[in-house]
């Protein structure tokens, strides 16, 4: 009989991470709609094209490193040990592709291992995957207009497949150093993806510099509306729905918390879903806090920018973004209060940044998940002050402390620092942004043509009309 239950189990928990990386891709559709609405007609190909070749760029890359990133490296830089083994997270491993769980071939691996991965690991890894697509899709947002697909591609593939995943494993994984040392509680990804997405977006938009036209020439800025807001908020939509696929997959759906491989108390068993700490929570809860959030946000969103569309929309997004880090054990209460400041913060301190530093965000993808991811790791600290971070001994507890450090990692050590440096080399090589020319003339000339040439052509062409 146990021997059933737990494959019941195994074959259970296979289905519903198939099940929420199905709705997870609608994050990626939502995100191409909501570029594209966002993104003038002379650049919607451009657009959708560095969007889209996310998919194969960062799957291929996460393939063959990312994936064993997350297992390697969980206690950190030498902090609690060195690289772990993972040897079912290789690309040449037996279980890196189609298995039934027979005996392993790989010295590395054992019985154990190939009954258990044999059926998760692929499900798991899309899971990650689509994390990974929509840490790219973040800085996708932002850079529209201006940067060179293959320079993006580049960074697509660094904060993808390499910076947002050491993140995960040191902050996201059951036993990562942040976890153990700092108490890190970051339920649905305030910091994990969001903050260190949005502080990498930023440190490339620093090198990038802004749309021609976005300033003035007494340094106000100009609104660049979006084309066609019913394809913002259509994508917007999708990308809610896709977001709830992820709260879903942010879950491990059914384990037995007092069981061997958990608590291993005798006597007793407790089957329930757990968070990605494996602390005990119910997808009851989850789902009260993410609709208030959600509605939260959208409320915040309307008050604060006095009901432009826009931000109302991306409003919603950064409530449920900056509650996500506690959304496991929140009241929802908690998490109304807190999606509406952390609104009122993205919001604003979005447009101090633009108006100080002239920083051309074009969807506000930093305020709305870097700054309110900021947010939501830091005040997790403070409403889940004393909770344990993990089920386990030895395990800190949640502190503000330990969660400022955190966010300062997801969003400057990880994000901002690595952007900043990556765009810095390949603006350096000529890798980063278009000529002044292909700008103005539009992105999409060079899906047929040489870039700078046509934009000659087509000056050459007006001159000759003139």
């Amino acid at each position: 009989m146990t021997d059933a239950l737990n494959s019941l189990t195994v074959v259970f928990t296979e289905f519903y991470y198939w099940v929420t990386v199905v709705f997870m891709f609608l994050i990626h559709v939502g995100f191409c709609m909501y570029e594209v609405g966002a993104s003038r007609h002379k650049n919607h190909l451009h657009t959708l094209m560095k969007n889209i070749m996310i998919i194969p760029l960062v799957t291929i890359s996460f393939f063959f490193f990312g994936w064993w990133i997350y297992f390697a490296f969980p206690y950190g830089p030498g902090i609690m040990g060195g690289i772990q083994n993972a040897a079912h997270a290789t690309p040449w491993s037996e279980l890196m592709g189609p298995h039934m769980g027979g005996p392993p071939v790989q010295e590395a691996l054992s019985a154990d291992d190939t009954a258990f991965w044999a059926r998760i690991n692929g499900v798991f890894w899309a899971a990650f995957l689509l994390f990974s697509w929509t840490a790219a899709s973040i800085v996708s947002g932002s850079v529209i207009e201006r940067i060179k697909s293959s320079g993006f591609w580049i960074l697509a593939v660094l904060i993808g497949s390499v910076f947002w995943i050491i993140d995960a494993s040191w902050g996201w994984h059951w036993d990562g150093w942040m976890v153990h040392k700092l108490g890190y509680h970051d339920a649905y990804a305030s910091g994990v993806i969001h903050a260190v997405a949005g502080g990498f977006a930023l440190g490339v938009l620093l090198i990038l510099g802004p749309r021609i036209g976005k300033f003035r020439k007494d340094g106000s800025s100009r609104s660049i509306l979006p084309h066609n807001p019913w394809l913002v908020c259509v994508g917007i939509f999708l990308i809610y729905t896709g977001f709830w696929g992820f709260y879903a997959a942010c879950n491990v759906p059914i384990i037995d918390f007092f069981g061997s491989d958990m608590l291993d108390v005798e006597g007793k068993t407790m089957f329930t879903a757990t968070n990605i700490y494996l602390g005990p929570t119910t997808l009851s809860a989850i789902t009260f806090n993410f609709l208030i959030a959600l509605s939260g946000g959208l409320l915040g969103g309307y008050i604060f920018s006095k009901g432009d569309p826009f931000w109302t929309f991306s409003g919603g997004l950064a409530g449920l973004i900056a509650a996500s880090a506690g959304n496991d054990l929140y009241h929802p209460m908690q998490a109304f209060v807190i999606s509406i400041v952390g609104v009122f913060i993205a919001y604003n301190l979005h447009h101090w940044v633009e108006r100080t530093f002239k920083i051309d965000d074009a969807v506000g993808a930093v305020a709305v998940h870097g700054y309110a991811g900021f947010f939501g790791v830091l005040v997790c600290g403070f409403v889940l002050w004393g909770y344990p971070a993990s089920p386990f001994d030895g395990y800190a507890v949640i502190t503000p402390w330990g969660q400022l450090i955190g966010a300062i990692i997801m969003f400057f050590v990880l994000g901002f620092f690595p952007g900043l440096i990556a765009a810095k080399i390949l603006d350096t090589f000529g890798l980063l942004r278009i000529p002044k020319k292909v700008e103005l003339a539009g992105l999409d000339i060079s899906s047929t043509v040489e870039s700078e040439q046509a934009a000659v052509d087509l000056e050459n062409a007006q001159d000759t009309k003139i």
